[in-house]
């Protein structure tokens, strides 16, 4: 018998225990199931292959350089926002063997550190996250030059998203055009309602993992309780950014006083960039054995707050905090523009949580318009 599957684009109700018969037709067809869990008083991405591993019933609290769990007292599954994780480390992992060398006698074999792929099924991306995700995909994919490893992870990946309906403090995709909706990029979109949850199709690999979950065609009820709870997320974000003619205001204020203020509370601590869902700056490290037989070449994630990562012969293009915070915020928010034709920033707040002193960039943008 042919299996009873959705067509594309349709919208469908699943009951919330079946979420776990959608996990296990994900792993029977071989993939690794990577989703939300709370490790260490926070909500991170992990493996996991319940339902039960889920965060049910938590929520985040996040606020500049403030993050907190709690229990909510309900039994919501994705009543929170993104943590200090992204899919950024599956997609463009952190330490990657490019290749290996092995000395025998007088000669040496070179070994390419490519491995099969691994198949990925990411459980609750977000709007903002989703976009990150084409951001990267314009910078790996889409020019002269492809990314081999990152585009055999990502042609195996499967994402099933989920509508963001209880914005933080910290975000403002509103802002960005990056949600709270999920509007493309998925292969299954989710929204929970109070009992149910309801799912949108975007392929067919995501229609036929939808096969023996017990759907039912979403009714006008359904519908209007999404929609709504949607447009009362947009109306609730944490921060809005202006970005009305935000290149040109970036590059005509290269000497503003605020970069000095900015850079006397800056840590140049990494965190913002390396919680950052689309930042890539990377360094090549050679490594070896005790022995010298054995050598890799690693790519390694690094950021432009490194005092070392702009270091040339001759000297460091970037030596004060100062200039390394400019080149942060100007490349995220004004030449990545010029180079990528699209925003490095996508409203999800993690740099502003995550910063040990609470630097927040909407408020720093504010200010250079003079509206701080």
């Amino acid at each position: 018998m042919t299996p009873h599957i959705p067509p594309l684009n349709a919208h469908v109700v699943i009951d919330k225990p079946a979420l776990q018969t959608l996990f296990d037709a994900l792993q029977t067809a071989g993939y690794t199931l990577i989703g939300p869990t709370i490790r260490e008083e926070a909500i991170v991405y992990d493996e996991i292959g319940r339902i039960e591993e889920l965060p049910i019933g938590w929520t985040d609290e996040q606020g500049p350089g403030h993050y907190r769990l709690h229990e909510r007292g309900d039994g919501r599954y994705f009543a929170y926002v993104v943590g200090p994780h992204s899919w950024k480390k599956y997609l463009y992992p952190a330490r990657l063997t490019l290749f290996r060398t092995r000395r025998q006698d007088k000669s040496f074999t070179v070994e390419t550190g490519e491995e099969p792929p691994p198949k990925y099924a990411f459980i609750g991306a977000r709007g903002c996250e989703l976009a990150a995700i084409a951001v990267q995909d314009r910078v790996f994919l889409e020019g002269p030059i492809q990314a081999a490893t990152y585009k055999a992870r990502r042609e195996h990946a499967f994402l099933l998203a989920v509508n963001c309906t209880e914005p933080g403090e910290t975000c403002f995709c509103v802002s960005m055009n990056s949600g709270p909706r999920c509007e493309s990029g998925f292969d299954l979109a989710l929204t929970e309602l109070d009992d149910v949850f309801l799912l949108q199709v975007g392929s067919q690999i995501g229609a036929e993992m939808l096969a023996g979950s017990g759907w039912r065609p979403a009714g006008a009820f359904e519908l209007s309780h999404a929609r709504r709870l949607l447009a009362e997320a947009e109306t609730q974000m944490g921060r809005t950014l202006e970005t009305r003619d935000l290149p040109n205001l970036l590059y005509d204020n290269l000497d503003h006083p605020r970069w000095d203020e900015v850079a006397e509370r800056c840590l140049s601590c990494m965190n913002c960039t390396m919680v950052c869902p689309t930042c890539f700056c990377a360094d090549i490290t050679d490594v070896s054995d005790l022995s010298g037989e054995n050598t890799a070449r690693v790519r390694v994630w690094d950021s432009c707050f490194n005092p070392d990562f702009s270091y040339v012969h001759g000297g460091n293009l970037r030596p004060s905090i100062r200039a390394r915070y400019r080149q942060w915020l100007t490349h995220k928010l004004a030449s990545w523009i010029d180079q990528f034709g699209t925003s490095g920033c996508v409203g999800c707040g993690r740099c502003i949580t995550w910063c040990p002193v609470g630097i927040d960039l909407t408020e720093e943008v504010a200010a250079i318009r003079g509206e701080g």
